[in-house]
């Protein structure tokens, strides 16, 4: 838990938080206030459920492996984006999801209505723009995609089934499958899968407008103006003590709050020359 991004780590402390107290003190309120519905969100004008959806899961299984999602991969992506912008990277994927889903239920692509179980017993045909979607999974495939774009070969080890493979690999098998079930019509979470496409479209976009805008020399970093407790120039390199606490925290912090594309290409080699010089 100490190498978690703060971020991350209070993203997956508000997720149990709202689910276990949800569960165990307000009978379930939080979730018929935040659930994302098309009906709810659009015909109502409830807004904010574009947003609150993505704290509320259905069950325990449901926010523990999206937890387990956002715990390997968040980090990656908010050590890139830094803090400040990784929020707003993560909350559009997840409303990249309801919108996407919003989408295919007015294209007729997805069923017009669905069977869910009463609590007596029995089922009874809901219309999909009633039925809600719930859960972090967008957000999570927005970062997915994003770790795909930045670390392409980086290799991932599954569970389930005990398999290695590259994180674009992975990524195209993932979005392949939310696909199939979409088209196909199997399992009848295609409403959910709709979301998953939706945050990771949005992934990518944001990723590729990243890409577009530093090939034009721009940097997310510096958009807030210069920092006046970063010297303006770095030192030359035979200069620097790669050992001083203080340059390589400066670094660091750097990162943490402009994301790791902010350094510039001698502060990344003074980095890279520091990592180096702890591992001898």
């Amino acid at each position: 838990m100490a190498q978690l991004t703060p971020v991350v780590k209070w993203l997956l402390i508000t997720n149990l938080a709202i689910f276990f107290g949800d569960m165990l003190f307000f009978d379930e309120k939080i979730a018929e206030f935040g659930a994302f519905t098309t009906t709810s969100a659009l015909a109502e004008k409830k807004w904010w459920q574009f947003i609150t959806f993505q704290f509320i899961h259905a069950h325990m299984a449901h926010v523990l492996f999206n937890s387990i999602g956002l715990y390997f991969f968040g980090p990656w992506m908010e050590r890139w984006w830094g803090a400040g912008k990784f929020i707003v990277f993560y909350l559009l994927c997840g409303a990249a999801g309801a919108f996407f889903y919003v989408v295919l239920v007015g294209a007729g692509i997805l069923p017009q209505s669905i069977l869910v179980p009463l609590e007596g017993g029995g089922l009874e045909r809901v219309p999909m723009t009633k039925v809600p979607l719930v859960g972090a999974s967008a957000g999570i495939y927005g970062i997915l995609i994003g770790v795909a774009v930045i670390a392409p070969a980086l290799r991932v080890s599954l569970l389930f089934p005990p398999v290695t493979l590259t994180m674009r690999r992975l990524a195209l098998i993932l979005m392949a499958i939310s696909v199939l079930i979409i088209v196909f019509k199997i399992g009848g979470n295609e409403g959910g899968e709709a979301g998953h496409l939706g945050g990771a479209i949005m992934g990518f976009f944001l990723m590729q407008v990243w890409i577009w805008f530093s090939s034009k020399g721009g940097s997310f970093g510096k958009m807030r103006g210069p920092r006046k407790d970063i010297e303006p120039k770095i030192r030359p390199r035979t200069m620097v003590d790669l050992r001083s606490e203080s340059e390589i925290d400066r670094l660091l912090d750097k990162i943490s709050k402009d994301g790791f594309q902010s350094l510039t290409e001698e502060e990344r080699d003074l980095l890279h020359q520091a990592a180096k010089s702890q591992e001898k």
